[in-house]
């Protein structure tokens, strides 16, 4: 399959040509004083090929005169330019960068085993919600509930296992247990420049972090050019009549910015490979705002305020809808730097975010029987504070603290209108509480140094002190008696680390990780009540005295750039202790239609050992300086070994390959994703085998004119019918039996215009 698939890119892209090239040499330098900018990085947009500039500021790069690179540096305006022997490159000082987490081209401020995905405007065509921008990031699956809810699962860790953020701290959560909205939810694809991620525990700067932080950087108004500008764009789908659209206004000053945001989504509901009819619909209306204000040339402060408005989601994974999901942040953030010699910056941010659910079965089966409403909130707010301190040219302290405290409430409303089938003369009204009024909160310290050991070795220690407290103030009387009649706040006091080194030759890297991630139980974890959170038909019970789980994690990775091929490749294990699972407790009976099966319920518990291990590898071939063809594999083996069966819901092998040709002023992209059958299930889980597949997308876009693009895809080719591991439908649901179906062939189209 592998071969043909190839074959086929071949065929349709043509014969490749080898580019000719030479060594091109440059001087970069300050465009005010003149000075020497270290550090800058000079990249070939042809093909990423990239260095960086030395304590001169000189650099020298494999290259046709004429190539177009990129001249990027953290305190310097990105610049775009055609190279040739012997060029002086002058860089205007940028205004200062708030959101982003992961610094490339300086030693002393990349995170290890961190990447940066850019392309994310031409990798997906009309994205329902960011989280399908992570489907064709290598190690990652998507989870979802429905088309609406979908959000990222990296190797073995899902959920709170991963930090996800937003602009570099702000987070907005989850308020249903059953996860129809998470983060990912809150956030327009068009919003965001590049998603930065850190394959692991190896940083303690950004909050708890157990198995990777997921940062989504949006487009920042410092970056754009003076005087104002923006876009407009719109784009349509067949398979489900889906209508996207979008708008953008930034104007920049000498002191002020301001960016403005919006978007209107309508998407239907869509076919599989087979014709069936998948329930998915909903509408969202999106916007953001952010102004920035910079008092003098080394300071910034920018406010940001979103909102966002979810409106009649239908979810075939979930046995209820939502009606609405409405949601807000509020965020400030500041940066001083170059403030002494020693004292590189400061930065400081602070926001408050709130989240409205509801949850209904109003479209559902059993309505007739139990009218059930249940609506839901959680509230979140936090900051954090940073000194980086430069002892020497060959060190950095990056010191801090940072807080967050979610607070979480909610019940449900059943009217149950028939018992045993008999209709009921007055129906019966019960309230349930859900979240039990519980706040869990995290105050973090932390100390991180990197320290240039030799002239081509890194070497990268930090410590974390996470001191947190969980409080449930209105427990259900059940909830209470299971646990003695008195609950108690709990107290921890959780320490995780980090060290790496990192060897840096040319176009060679080599990165050893080890780190110590410790994540405490969330509210679900600790004080959901008989309610269905799983993909089963069980009723879970939280454990207020589960103790933290524990990442201990090692990685070794490589990469390498030659003249025409790229290669990578990293190897992982991690050391699970205390991993918290769902396992099935007799003497907890079902509290809810008791007579049904299972008439017990699971309740969430600490095992002692579990395991991760895994490969991930990329190969590609740039055959023209147009041309490129790329490869990716991934594969995760998990396990429980308190069960002795693998962890649940871990993605299968995958496999991506495709090909592109990216020209001046149009780009044609062929893609494949190729996935494995998971055989290795979780009993315990009622996981089920899922078949392997294999998916084809053409995508390609064109500029007719100035300050013009159209774009058209189409997506599963082949019309396959498929569903991935990661998505079932609760057992209860009316859809599908069990299996979330992906869309079958799908077009789509988009233009957008720039002013």
């Amino acid at each position: 399959m592998i071969k043909n698939i190839l074959t086929g890119l071949v065929l349709l892209f043509g014969v490749a040509i080898y580019a000719q090239t030479t060594i091109i040499t440059g001087k970069i330098v300050a465009v005010n004083t003149n000075e020497a900018v270290q550090f800058a990085t000079v990249k070939l947009l042809k093909n990423n090929t990239n260095t960086v500039s030395n304590a001169n500021g000189e650099f020298s790069i494999e290259a046709n005169k004429g190539d177009k690179a990129e001249i990027s540096h953290i305190s310097f305006n990105t610049l775009n330019i055609e190279l040739t022997n012997g060029i002086q490159i002058s860089l205007q000082s940028s205004q200062i960068e708030l959101s982003e987490i992961i610094v490339k081209g300086n030693s002393l401020d990349d995170i290890s085993q961190s990447v940066v995905i850019n392309d994310t405007e031409k990798r997906i065509s009309q994205p329902r919600s960011v989280g399908h921008l992570f489907k064709e990031i290598q190690g990652f699956g998507i989870a979802k509930r429905g088309a609406y809810a979908s959000e990222p699962v990296f190797r073995s860790f899902k959920y709170e296992q991963l930090n996800i953020q937003y602009d570099g701290g702000f987070k907005i959560l989850n308020a249903c247990p059953n996860r129809m909205d998470p983060i990912t939810t809150h956030v327009i694809p068009e919003e965001i420049e590049k998603i930065e991620i850190v394959k692991g525990p190896f940083t303690v700067r950004f909050g708890q972090n157990f198995g990777g932080i997921i940062n989504l950087v949006g487009k920042n108004p410092a970056k754009q050019q003076k005087g104002l500008h923006g876009s407009v764009e719109g784009g349509y789908e067949s398979n489900g009549e889906n209508l996207v659209t979008g708008a953008s206004l930034v104007y920049v000053g000498d002191k002020f910015d301001l960016q403005f945001n919006g978007s209107y989504r309508e998407f239907g509901d869509y076919e599989d490979g087979d014709g069936t009819e998948v329930p998915s619909s909903f509408r969202t209306t999106d916007y953001s705002v952010k102004l920035g204000y910079n008092p003098t040339e080394n300071q910034r402060l920018m406010a940001t305020w979103r909102q966002s408005f979810g409106r009649d989601m239908d979810h075939a994974g979930l046995p209820m809808d939502s009606p609405y999901d409405d949601s807000y942040l509020a965020g400030l953030d500041y940066k001083w730097k170059n403030i002494s010699e020693k004292i590189e910056s400061f930065n400081a941010k602070v926001f408050y975010s709130y989240v409205d659910h509801l949850m209904t079965n109003g479209n559902r089966p059993n309505f007739n029987m139990v009218d059930a409403q249940s609506p839901v909130e959680v509230s979140t707010y936090g900051g954090k504070a940073e000194v980086v301190f430069t002892p020497s040219t060959k060190s950095k302290i990056f010191t801090g603290i940072d807080v967050n405290s979610i607070q979480r409430d909610g019940s449900r409303t059943r009217i149950v209108k028939m018992a045993n089938g008999t209709m009921l003369p007055e129906p019966k009204v019960f309230e349930d509480k859900i979240w039990q009024d519980s706040e869990l909160d995290d105050y973090g310290v932390f100390a991180e140094g990197k320290f240039k050991v030799a002239d081509k070795l890194t070497l990268t220690t930090g410590i974390r002190a996470d001191f947190v407290k969980a409080v449930i103030n209105d427990p259900a009387a059940d909830f209470l008696a299971l646990y003695g009649g008195e609950i108690d706040d709990v107290t921890e006091t959780n320490i995780s680390g980090n060290a790496s080194l990192k060897f840096q030759n040319n176009n060679f890297q080599a990165q050893l990780a080890i780190g110590r991630g410790v994540r405490t139980a969330t509210m679900i974890e600790r004080f959901i009540n008989h309610f269905s959170v799983g993909v089963d038909p069980y009723e879970y019970v939280g454990n207020p005295n589960l103790d933290p789980e524990i990442n201990n994690q090692i990685e070794l990775s490589f990469s390498k750039k030659f003249k025409t091929i790229q290669v990578g490749a990293s190897v992982f294990h991690s050391f699970l202790e205390d991993y918290i699972v769902p396992v099935v407790n007799s003497s907890i009976p079902r509290k809810f239609t008791p007579t049904v099966e299972p008439t017990v319920a699971k309740q969430f518990v600490n095992i002692d050992k579990a395991s991760q291990t895994g490969v991930e590898f990329n190969f590609n071939y740039m055959a023209t300086d147009k041309l490129v063809f790329t490869s990716e594999l991934s594969y995760t083996y998990a396990e429980n070994k308190d069960l002795d069966e693998p962890l649940a819901q871990i993605p299968p092998f995958m496999a991506m390959l495709g090909v592109k040709y990216d020209s001046d002023n149009y780009w044609l992209a062929l893609n494949s994703r190729l996935v494995a059958k998971q055989s290795r299930v979780a009993a315990s889980f009622m996981e089920q085998e899922t078949p392997g597949f294999g998916t084809v997308d053409f995508r390609a876009g064109f500029e007719p004119y100035k300050n013009i693009s159209v774009g058209a895809a189409v997506l599963n080719i082949f019309d396959k019918t498929y569903y991935e591991h990661l998505n079932f439908a609760y057992a209860n649901s009316n859809t599908l039996s069990g299996k979330i179906f992906e869309p079958g062939r799908n077009f789509t189209v988009y233009v957008k215009y720039k002013f």
